[in-house]
């Protein structure tokens, strides 16, 4: 075989694997498409749902720390419980304070240069409200299935585009390790290109900034980790894998779909913070922010 065959080989081979991939993302899609479908009437019932559980203030929605699904104590030994209350209690509840506030002044705002000066406050609070709930919704106890891997579709996107899930999370400890300062590593989607991409954000910034669906999202600010792993945040990285819910990383992509039917129907840009199943209904929880 001479070079040029080689070569037109190689590529060939090359577009094969691509399109492979293709193939079982858009299976993976597909089943999300199918679920959402299924919901039927139903669907449409928990979409009248999706305003966020706050409180009508003069006018505007503020927002109120969500509860977890389960206690303080229930990801130890992994992330002991005196860092989940602090972390839930005082850190989340801080950027939900801050964000209120900001939206508060952003509703009384007369001119282009006071709104512009408020973009920073709602960017990081409103992107710490965000990010947390996401990260919430991402962890469960053992007992609940947390650490247990993902199954389906999810689970052979995964080995194609990383070679396993050994990888992927080889992958995302590193990145996430070389976070400067403070920020998060995630999983995300490209919708368009339905392609699964490792990313990080500086400080709160949501991952939507990137034009990414947020899937998996872990922590790398000290406050996460440093009363129980002090400065070596590799050792955190390694060890919150164990309770990782990978089944609410899957039904993302679901929440995905409702995310696009939402935006047709709304003049307000929604970002898609969390859901969860009921009874075989997607109950969506939606933030939405004034354009």
């Amino acid at each position: 075989m001479d070079g040029k065959q080689e070569c037109e080989q190689k590529m060939k081979q090359a577009y094969s694997e691509q399109e492979h991939r293709r193939d079982i993302l858009d299976r993976f899609l597909d089943m999300a498409a199918s679920m959402t479908r299924s919901c039927g009437r139903k669907l449409g019932s928990a979409l009248r749902m999706c305003t966020p559980r706050g409180m009508q203030m003069r006018g505007f929605q503020t927002y109120s720390l969500p509860e977890l699904s389960y206690d303080y104590g229930a990801l130890e030994p992994y992330i002991s419980g005196e860092i989940m209350e602090l972390h839930h209690s005082k850190h989340h509840k801080t950027y939900i304070t801050n964000f209120n506030t900001a939206l508060e002044k952003l509703h009384d705002a007369k001119d282009p240069q006071s709104i512009v000066s408020l973009q920073s406050a709602l960017n990081f609070n409103g992107g710490g409200h965000i990010n947390h709930t996401i990260f919430w919704k991402n962890l469960a106890p053992k007992s609940l299935g947390g650490g247990e891997g993902p199954q389906g579709p999810l689970a052979s996107a995964i080995s194609t585009q990383y070679g396993s899930l050994e990888k992927l999370i080889a992958k995302m400890n590193s990145v996430g390790a070389a976070v400067q300062g403070s920020g998060w590593v995630w999983l995300g989607l490209n919708k368009e290109l339905k392609h699964l991409l490792v990313e990080t954000t500086a400080n709160q910034d949501p991952l939507v900034n990137k034009g990414l669906v947020p899937l998996l999202g872990i922590d790398v600010w000290e406050h996460a980790y440093y009363l129980q792993y002090k400065n070596v945040r590799p050792d955190y990285l390694k060890n919150i894998w164990n309770v990782v819910n990978w089944k609410d990383v899957s039904q993302r992509v679901v929440w995905c779909l409702v995310m696009l039917a939402s935006r047709s129907t709304s003049s307000l840009s929604s970002t898609l913070i969390g859901a969860k199943g009921i009874s075989g209904v997607i109950i969506v929880i939606i933030v939405i922010f004034p354009r």
